[in-house]
C-alpha cells in the first residue's frame, strides 16, 4: 500500500468574547493576579456563553480551517474531535458538527485523550489520508472546560478556559508533512487529573453534586512534575523518529498549561522563548482546544514559512503524552 505524504493544508481557531480577568478571580476565591502570573504565566481565559456549547465553537473554527484549506464542507471526508468536555455523553460532538457544517460526506467520532486529544487526533488522521483510505480530514481540538471547573477551588479555577481550533489534513508535496508521532500513555496516574461524576463509575446523583465530583479534581503537583518530564522528551523522542535534531526545530507549539512547564521543555530542547508559540496569557489551559488554536494564532501571525520544521507537544490527563514533527 503507497503511503502519501500527508501534512495541514488549513487552520482556524475560536475563542468566545467573554473574558474572565484574574482581577476577577480575585473577588471569587483566595488568590491574586501576581501570584497567578508568577506560577502559571496566565492573566485571562475566556468563558463561553451560556448559550454556547462544544460543537458551536469547533463550528467557527471548522469553517475558517475549512475555507482556509479552499474546500468546503462537502470536500470533508471524516471529523475527528478532540474534547473532554462533549455537548452530550451521545452522540458525539462531531456528529453534531458534520450536521452544522452540512458535511454530508464525512465520517465522525470524539477522541478522549485530554490535553494530548488534539495530537492522537492528528495522528489517527494523517495514518488514514496515507493510506489512501480519505482525502480530506478534519480535526478539532474544542472544549467549554468552565462548566466542567470549580470556581470554589483556588487551585484549578485560574488555570482553564474555553475555545476551539481546527485544521483540515490533505496530501502535500514529497518534502512536506508530518515526519514523526509520537504518544504515549499511563494510565496509573489516571487520579492525578479526572472528573469522576457523571460515568458509570459514579453516576450522576444528590450525592456526587454535593460532593462535587462533576467539576475537575487536580494533584496539581505531581501534575507538574510529570509534564515537566514529559514535555521535553516527547519531543526529543519525535525529532528521533523523523531523523532530525532539535538544532532543526524553527517553531515549537507546546500545550498551553504554564508558562513554567514550556520553559522547562524550551530549556531541554535549547531553544529560545523566540522560538515558541506563547499565548497561555490570553486564554490559559484550553485542553485539546491549546495547541491548535496556538497553531492557528501562529500561521495568522506569519510565524511559520513553508519548509519550517514545527514540533507540536502535550500532555493531559489519562495521563497521555503525544508530539509530532511537521514540515510546514
Amino acid at each position: 500500500m503507497s503511503l502519501y505524504p500527508v501534512g495541514i493544508i488549513g487552520t482556524g481557531k475560536y475563542v468566545p468574547e467573554r473574558i474572565l480577568t484574574n482581577q476577577e478571580l480575585e473577588q471569587m476565591v483566595e488568590t491574586n493576579d501576581e501570584w497567578i502570573v508568577t506560577r502559571t504565566g496566565i492573566k485571562e481565559r475566556r468563558l463561553a456563553s451560556e448559550e454556547e456549547a462544544t460543537s458551536d465553537l469547533a463550528l467557527h473554527a471548522s469553517r475558517k480551517a475549512i475555507a482556509a484549506a479552499g474546500l468546503t464542507a462537502e470536500d470533508i471526508d471524516l471529523i475527528i474531535v478532540a474534547t473532554i468536555t462533549p455537548d452530550m455523553f451521545f452522540p458525539s460532538t462531531a456528529c453534531l458538527l458534520q450536521d452544522k457544517l452540512g458535511a454530508k460526506k464525512a465520517a465522525a467520532f470524539d477522541l478522549s485523550a485530554a490535553c494530548s486529544g488534539f495530537i492522537y487526533g492528528l495522528a489517527t488522521a494523517s495514518n488514514m489520508i496515507a493510506t489512501g483510505m480519505y482525502k480530506h480530514v478534519l480535526v478539532v481540538g474544542a472544549e467549554t472546560l468552565s462548566r466542567i471547573t470549580d470556581y470554589t477551588d483556588r487551585n484549578t479555577c485560574i488555570l482553564f478556559g474555553d475555545g476551539a481550533g481546527a485544521v483540515v489534513l490533505g496530501q502535500v508535496e514529497e518534502g512536506r508533512g508530518f515526519r514523526s508521532f509520537e504518544l504515549g500513555a499511563d494510565g496509573s496516574g489516571g487520579d492525578l487529573l479526572k472528573v469522576c461524576g457523571g460515568g458509570s463509575r459514579v453516576p450522576a446523583s444528590e450525592a456526587s453534586i454535593s460532593a462535587r465530583q462533576h467539576f475537575i479534581h487536580m494533584a496539581g503537583n505531581d501534575v507538574f512534575k510529570f509534564a515537566v518530564r514529559i514535555m521535553g522528551s516527547a519531543a526529543e523522542d519525535a525529532l528521533q523518529k523523523a531523523g532530525m535534531t532539535k538544532e532543526d526545530i524553527d517553531l515549537l507549539v507546546p500545550h498551553q498549561a504554564n508558562i513554567r512547564i514550556i520553559n522547562s521543555a524550551l530549556n531541554r530542547l535549547d531553544l529560545s522563548e523566540e522560538k515558541a508559540m506563547i499565548n497561555l496569557d490570553k486564554y490559559g489551559n484550553m485542553s485539546a482546544a491549546s495547541i491548535p488554536v496556538a497553531l492557528a494564532e501562529a500561521v495568522e501571525q506569519g510565524r511559520v514559512k513553508q519548509g519550517d520544521c514545527l514540533v507540536l507537544v502535550g500532555f493531559g490527563g489519562g495521563l497521555t503524552w503525544g508530539a509530532s514533527v511537521l514540515v510546514w
